[in-house]
């Protein structure tokens, strides 16, 4: 499948998208080129009418259906993420969940304290709590100082200044310029640092930093054994929203391993492991987050899922199967 638009969705393609189906008097919104809520209401009420599955998700037969003929029909999306190294992969999956918007919106994605980390800004949302934003921000100042210029202007120096005292002055500063009780971050910090987050220099300073995540990853995929596609994805996913596995959820991971059926299929095998991380790690994040730790990784661990109201299919829209990471060996059971 080359088509692939859903709810986070941005571009051109959208914007083709929101026009047809208002001339079809589906959507009454603005023509933004941002798959939100409202187009996904329109696309469902589109495909109900054809007959097709009502999932809001424009795959290639809903794209048929809305332009049927070829010839005056606005240029085909293609998924980009199909044929992406499985790290942008991954890196995009973890984004999406992280950012609740997709590739390239994910890397502006910007929240205030709600979670006691001050700030977090990006595609894997580094924070000022844990002391994993600063080091990019300083990278981008010191070698991309031009462009920080262009988008903090006369409030350079105070980002400057900030990044050179200790942390917990730092998290003073950032609680200091976003509502005490919403979270929301006061204008003009969040236009700029969301302007930051859109810059291909800043988005490649992420990608840089988003490798060490990577290498994590693959140490926790050999850890527990699993080598799928889907592993380093749900390793990546836990690097960054749970950090690591602790030694006492690794022992009952273990005792699960252990209950494994060995006459199961090298894929059932490799599924029965990732719910296995998916369940204890949840359980390990405490309950008020338990719930939503569990979703989330449930849905790498099965290829598909539901967060935040928001419908994933990591093969069709991440590129991200049961294949093994390497040679492909294993196969979708």
């Amino acid at each position: 499948m080359a088509i692939l638009l859903h709810r986070g969705s941005t571009g051109s393609s959208v914007g083709h998208l929101e026009s047809r189906l208002a001339e079809l008097g589906l959507y009454t919104g603005s023509v933004d080129n941002i798959f939100g809520g409202g187009l996904e209401a329109a696309v469902k009420g589109f495909q109900k009418s054809r007959g097709l599955a009502p999932d809001g998700v424009v795959g290639d037969q809903t794209w048929a259906s809305l332009f049927p003929q070829p010839q005056t029909a606005p240029p085909t999306p293609v998924n980009p993420l199909l044929n992406a190294p499985l790290t942008q992969r991954c890196l995009a999956l973890t984004g999406t969940f992280e950012t609740s918007a997709g590739i390239p919106d994910c890397f502006a994605g910007l929240s205030g304290d709600f979670d006691g980390q001050g700030l977090s800004l990006g595609v894997a949302q580094w924070n000022f709590g844990q002391g994993t934003l600063q080091p990019l921000l300083t990278q981008m100042l010191n070698n991309q100082e031009a462009v920080m210029s262009g988008i903090f202007h006369d409030h350079l120096p105070e980002v400057r200044s900030m990044l050179e005292t200790a942390r917990a002055a730092q998290l003073t500063w950032v609680r200091g310029i976003q509502d005490p009780v919403r979270h929301q971050i006061f204008e003009p910090w969040r236009g700029m640092f969301r302007a930051l987050g859109r810059t291909s220099e800043f988005q490649a300073i992420q990608v840089e930093h988003a490798a060490a995540i990577h290498a994590a990853a693959l140490q926790l995929c050999a850890r527990f054994g699993v080598s799928s596609e889907r592993a380093l994805a749900l390793m990546f996913d836990i690097r960054v929203q749970n950090y690591s596995i602790s030694a006492a959820t690794e022992a009952v991971i273990r005792a699960d391993f252990a209950a494994i059926p060995a006459t199961a299929t090298p894929p059932n095998i490799e599924v029965a492991k990732l719910r296995s991380i998916a369940n204890r790690r949840a359980e390990a994040a405490g309950s008020k987050y338990a719930e939503d730790v569990r979703t989330r990784k449930l849905t790498i661990a099965n290829g598909a899922g539901t967060v935040h109201g928001v419908t994933y299919d990591l093969e069709r829209q991440f590129g991200i199967g049961l294949r093994n990471m390497t040679d492909g060996l294993l196969t979708p059971t």
